[in-house]
């Protein structure tokens, strides 16, 4: 007669209980709050606040930024996770720790170094003015902070997986005679791209919210380099709450659709 063991943690009722109750305090009805706020307004309202050319600039600064940040670190994140799994080397450890200080870094601090560093008078803004190009307060100063800010997303999502695959597997196919782009083709990218999306998309939700390391590189100008986040705290100084309701209503509809074609995507390239 076979005997049923203990579990370790509580049965399945007691911990989705204690699940759907967090996700409900933390989650579910903070959003759904913020829905039932925003239907004081009518739809032509809402519609008038969302497509006001003031928005929609920062609307495809905020999202085009963060995605571009997220490509970019989806190509040099995969680069350190592969010189930290592949290599042995002096100070590997303390590179890998670096990796993780924007985690702990608060945002503030590095909007205002990275301001210092590529302002017009910083260490490189001021050879990049000297040939007449801006890095500070435009576009670009912005999606440098996101690749600061959102980097780890992506090195620590693709890291432990790079490591579980094993290094005979490369070599075999080396012995048969595959080329590098070849291995890296039918070997290592089936088995990485599943963790590039999650981090892709960890990066590109992250880099969409984020507003302290932002807020002090970009200048702040409506319509050139004001960013959704800001917006919002503009309009919430202006007492203007439907106002910012409405816009963060809209990037959250924006939001959950992007990332569930990411999750779909990702599920999609697992089965394949």
């Amino acid at each position: 007669m076979l005997r049923r063991t203990s579990p370790v943690i509580p049965g399945f009722g007691l911990t989705l209980g204690y699940t759907l109750v967090y996700l409900s305090l933390l989650v579910f009805i903070p959003l759904a709050g913020m829905f039932v706020y925003a239907a004081q307004l009518t739809w032509s309202e809402f519609y008038t606040i969302v497509s006001a050319p003031r928005v929609l600039a920062a609307f495809k600064l905020s999202f085009g930024t963060a995605f571009i940040a997220a490509l970019l670190n989806g190509v040099i994140g995969t680069l350190f996770a592969w010189v930290l799994v592949r290599y042995r080397f002096p100070g590997r450890k303390i590179i890998d720790a670096m990796i993780d200080l924007p985690f702990a870094l608060p945002t503030a601090v590095a909007g205002i170094a990275l301001t210092a560093l590529y302002a017009p008078n910083g260490w490189l803004g001021q050879f990049a003015a000297d040939i007449g190009m801006s890095i500070a307060y435009t576009p670009i100063g912005i999606t440098l902070a996101l690749v600061f800010v959102t980097l780890p997303f992506v090195v620590r999502t693709i890291q432990p997986v790079l490591a579980d695959i094993p290094r005979e597997l490369e070599e075999a196919a080396a012995c048969l005679g595959a080329r590098p782009w070849q291995t890296f083709r039918y070997i290592l990218l089936p088995a990485l791209l599943p963790a590039w999306l999650t981090g892709f998309a960890l990066a590109f939700a992250r880099g969409i919210g984020e507003y302290g390391s932002v807020i002090f590189i970009a200048g702040n100008m409506p319509g050139k380099t004001e960013i959704l986040p800001l917006l919002i705290m503009v309009k919430l100084d202006q007492y203007d709450y439907l106002g910012a309701t409405a816009i963060g209503v809209m990037m959250l509809i924006v939001s959950f659709i992007l990332l569930l074609f990411i999750n779909l995507l990702q599920r999609y390239v697992a089965k394949g």
